[in-house]
């Protein structure tokens, strides 16, 4: 991929932001962002500090999952009281496009950006940004899996073979932009009768539906399940702190997330949102994530990535359909079919 070079508009914009993250707690007070954040905890507490140290600027942030956001900004709607959502599975991001909810920015730096994230501002009319990317796959424990004399789950196929009864753990498709990841890429591979058929003889091994997609790298790291699917970067984090943890891309193919970032249409404070959003853009902001122990990889290609973030080169990806899968309709039509056939089933 052709880098371009940054303009020099950019360069000065980013010389700011370093001016004043040097100049830290001496800054004083600018104002105040409302945010919702959708990615890992971590990430989202270290960005919000980290800005406001360098610009004074009061970030007011929760944490939420996509599905749990999306719904707080439909519910808000004709008073929003959130300014800027970053972090978290785009297609939540790209259903809240589809119904009004978000404002469009084409910030000056589009350049600088790798392709997939500009493709997100293409789709949407500049609605949302594409922020990072990972691929969704499995995380194993792998003393817990020897002592249970569990096979290494290699496969899609694997995952619902009786052995695996009530030893997997999955985030929940309603609440969770990283379970709605996981049911939309596997219409896609499988197709939809198929795909609907698989899942419902996955129900019957999960034991456990949880609300965020952030929960089962933790829970299969101490041991609390044995496998989880979810985006591998997040079992890596664990693995990389010598945690006995297996990371697996599954070999049929697998679906990816493109994280996304969006200005709230109707926002309070639209000029703090703007500065918030252009900050966690730039490199300062975008390499926050791996200081997080957050290892998705990076929208800003104009910095040298953390080398701990997994390589997606040996990643069997499908061919995500965002543009289709991230339609309001398109997803509340698959949830409640997979409310109606597969939650209602006895596990």
């Amino acid at each position: 991929m052709t880098r371009t070079r940054p303009h020099l508009s950019l360069t000065l914009s980013f010389a700011a932001l370093a001016f004043a993250a040097g100049s830290g707690p001496a800054l004083a007070q600018q104002g105040t962002v409302n945010a919702i954040c959708s990615t890992d905890l971590s990430w989202c507490e270290l960005a919000a500090k980290e800005f406001t140290r360098a610009t004074g600027i009061k970030v007011l942030q929760s944490h939420k999952g996509t599905g749990e956001a999306a719904a707080q900004l439909r519910a808000e709607a004709a008073n929003p009281k959130t300014d800027i959502w970053w972090g978290g599975t785009g297609d939540p991001f790209l259903q809240a496009a589809d119904v009004g909810l978000l404002e469009p920015y084409r910030p000056a730096y589009i350049n600088d950006l790798s392709t997939w994230s500009v493709r997100q501002y293409a789709m949407t009319q500049n609605m949302v940004g594409g922020f990072y990317t990972s691929a969704i796959g499995f995380g194993f424990n792998t003393e817990l899996v020897k002592k249970k004399k569990l096979p290494e789950p290699k496969c899609w196929a694997d995952l619902i073979k009786p052995e695996y009864k009530g030893d997997i753990e999955i985030s929940h498709p309603v609440t969770s932009g990283t379970a709605y990841t996981i049911l939309a890429g596997l219409v896609q591979l499988m197709g939809e009768e198929a795909a609907f058929d698989y899942m419902k003889k996955l129900h019957k091994n999960i034991t456990t539906y949880t609300r965020s997609g952030q929960a089962q790298a933790p829970n299969v790291a101490k041991g609390e399940v044995a496998l989880g699917v979810s985006f591998i970067f997040g079992f890596e984090g664990w693995r990389l702190k010598k945690y006995p943890v297996q990371t697996v891309a599954p070999c049929e193919g697998t679906s990816y997330e493109i994280g996304g970032i969006a200005l709230i249409k109707g926002a309070r404070n639209k000029d703090t949102a703007k500065r918030y959003y252009d900050w966690l853009m730039s490199p300062e902001g975008q390499a926050i994530g791996a200081k997080a122990d957050s290892l998705q990889v990076p929208a800003n290609k104009t910095f040298k990535a953390d080398p701990r973030i997994p390589s997606l080169d040996n990643v069997k990806l499908i061919k995500y359909d965002f543009e289709k899968f991230g339609k309001a309709a398109e997803r509340k039509r698959l949830l409640e079919r997979w409310t109606k056939e597969v939650e209602s089933q006895p596990r």
